[in-house]
């Protein structure tokens, strides 16, 4: 077949405003390791919203082309093109992928962490005004470059999960992880109730707690939430001490074995320590933004609480992310956490919808007009 020359993306130009349908090049070769893609879905992200409002935000980094999770048809094969766990790639297969590593550094070396490639690249944060251009989702075509973390996708799970499995979901299950595990009849307290929020409520769900309570607002996403394996819900409306108060009264007093933050609010740390039991567990996943509320340290040496810090996942946490589609795809009604897809025009209105929390997991698949 012809390749394209070019693809029609939403740009980000300017931090809150619409995106821009541009045309942008593609590569005219296809480096070794390296492949092309049609674009079949792309979810978009608490990320891709807080960037687009300039909340993260750096220097030279606009124009872009947001979406960091999406899944593509290989239209063209680089040489000795492989996925991360070495099945050799093949037009016309389906695949996700994840952000680009180096595998030389210190992080990918030493540390055998890929998260902390001194080098990671994700495909949003290319300029779209230099070359390889397009690497992000929110394109019709996509040059997925030779260090980013591919992985051939299984047929039974859907595009729409495998998409939210390249950061959402490995984000979690990374969280979950590094907390050690939880036992069976646990108490877990989930601080949030977006996307992360709600898979991370469903997750401790099917991981054998006792009890799962998640903290949020509006209502509407707490009733999601119950669909999705809360037990009991506290809005956010209740204020610090309130809800403190109520997880304590919902746990006879005794709070939380673990408390997973996957909202990033201010008062997440304080509101942790006071609901978290003695010798539990408060997991940091979502707090990536300002400083937040101060709480004694004397509170965690008290309790002799475990702090425990995530960010994001590598690879591996993608694989277990599709692999946890696969094994409880009829666990929980999944694709009650997606929107209707649009087109590509329609990404700007999705990404203002997102913001005043008119959805959780706005879906663009660049197929549709």
């Amino acid at each position: 077949m012809t390749l394209p020359t070019s693809t029609r993306a939403a740009v980000l130009i300017e931090h809150g405003a619409a995106l821009e349908l541009q045309d942008l090049p593609l590569p005219a070769e296809i480096e070794p390791g390296a492949v092309l893609v049609r674009q079949l879905c792309s979810t978009l992200c608490g990320t891709d919203i807080e960037i687009w409002e300039g909340r993260m935000s750096f220097p030279g980094m606009l124009p872009m082309v947001l979406g960091h999770e999406m899944v593509g048809e290989i239209i063209a094969v680089g040489d000795g093109a492989r996925d991360a766990i070495g099945r050799p790639l093949e037009l016309g297969q389906r695949i996700g992928w994840s952000e680009s590593v180096c595998g030389e550094c210190y992080g990918c070396t030493v540390l055998r962490q890929p998260v902390f490639c001194q080098r990671r690249g994700y495909g949003f944060m290319q300029r779209s005004d230099v070359p390889p251009y397009a690497t992000a989702g929110l394109s019709e075509y996509a040059y997925v470059t030779a260090g980013a973390q591919k992985l051939v996708l299984p047929d039974e799970v859907k595009d729409s999960w495998a998409a939210m499995a390249g950061c959402a979901a490995k984000t979690v299950l990374r969280g979950f992880d590094r907390a050690g595990g939880i036992r069976v009849g646990d108490t877990v307290v989930v601080q949030g109730s977006g996307a992360l929020g709600i898979f991370a409520t469903a997750v401790a769900k099917i991981s054998g707690a006792g009890q799962v309570i998640t903290v949020g607002a509006p209502a509407e996403r707490l009733e999601v939430a119950r669909r999705f394996g809360a037990d009991e819900t506290v809005s956010i409306e209740l204020g610090s001490d309130g809800i403190i108060a109520r997880v304590h009264e919902l746990t006879g007093g005794r709070g939380a074995d673990f408390v997973i933050d996957v909202a990033g609010a201010p008062s997440i740390g304080p509101e942790a320590i006071g609901m978290a039991a003695a010798r539990g567990t408060f997991v940091v996943i979502g707090s990536t933004g300002p400083v937040g509320d101060p709480f004694p340290l004397s509170a965690i040496m008290g309790k002799e609480l475990t702090v425990v810090g995530s960010i994001n996942g590598d690879v591996s946490d993608y694989a277990h992310a599709i692999d946890f589609f696969a094994q409880f795809g009829d666990r929980f009604p999944w694709d009650e956490l997606f929107s209707e897809p649009v087109g590509l025009s329609g990404a700007s209105a999705c990404i203002a919808h997102m913001h005043e929390l008119g959805e959780i997991k706005a879906v663009i698949d660049p197929r549709l007009p």
